[in-house]
Formats: C-alpha cells, sequence, structure tokens
C-alpha cells in the first residue's frame, strides 16, 4: 500500500524580467560627456530634453574650458522633441549650431553605433 506524502508547496524560481531602459547619451571625439537614464513611466517631451541640454552645456564648460566660446556643432535626429520650438529656442540660447539633418538614406547614416553598457 502506497502512501501520500504531503510537502510545503516549493517555491518556483521566478524568471528574470528585463526592462528596457531609455537612454539619452552624448558624446564627442574624446569619450561619452553624458549620459542620463529616464525615469519610468516618464517620456521624453521638450522640457525634459531641454532640461538636458543646459546639463550638457554645464559639462562641456568644465571639461573644455576656453573651446565652448567658439561654438558647438549639435547633430540629433528628427525626434519630436528634438524639432520643438522650446527646444530650438534652447539650443539657441545656450550657442549650439545645429547640423541639418540629412534625408533618410541607409547610406547616409552618419551615427549609428550601438552602445553596451555592461
Amino acid at each position: 500500500m502506497a502512501t501520500l506524502q504531503l510537502t510545503s508547496p516549493q517555491k518556483i524560481p521566478s524568471a528574470k524580467i528585463c526592462w528596457k531602459i531609455l537612454a539619452t547619451v552624448w558624446w564627442d571625439q574624446d569619450s561619452i560627456r553624458l549620459i542620463d537614464y529616464l525615469p519610468k513611466g516618464q517620456t521624453i517631451k521638450a522640457e525634459y530634453y531641454s532640461s538636458l541640454l543646459v546639463q550638457l552645456k554645464d559639462i562641456l564648460k568644465e571639461k573644455h574650458r576656453g573651446k565652448v566660446t567658439k561654438g558647438i556643432l549639435f547633430l540629433h535626429d528628427i525626434a519630436p522633441a528634438h524639432r520643438a520650438l522650446a527646444t530650438q529656442k534652447k539650443l539657441a540660447y545656450l550657442g549650439f549650431q545645429c547640423l541639418d539633418h540629412p534625408p533618410y538614406s541607409p547610406d547616409l547614416a552618419l551615427s549609428d553605433y550601438r552602445l553596451s553598457l555592461d
């Protein structure tokens, strides 16, 4: 005769959950200058992006004393937060000169990198 043995329930290990994180990264010819991680549940809007531009300007002043007055050429894509009037005004106020983004073409991808933050 078989006996039934009752045991406490076993805890099943949960699968590792991967969350997507949006990082905004600015770099120049020397190194990465600023990385910002967007808080969970937020989207990048003109006000948020403009505040990051101010942080970037402060970092550049600190790292490149004297060079910031010569002007900064700024290339970014055509995301709505980048094209917003508030952002354009902030870029002009900070003295960043924007380069026009070329029309889409697979052979003209100026900045096509993969970023690994291991």
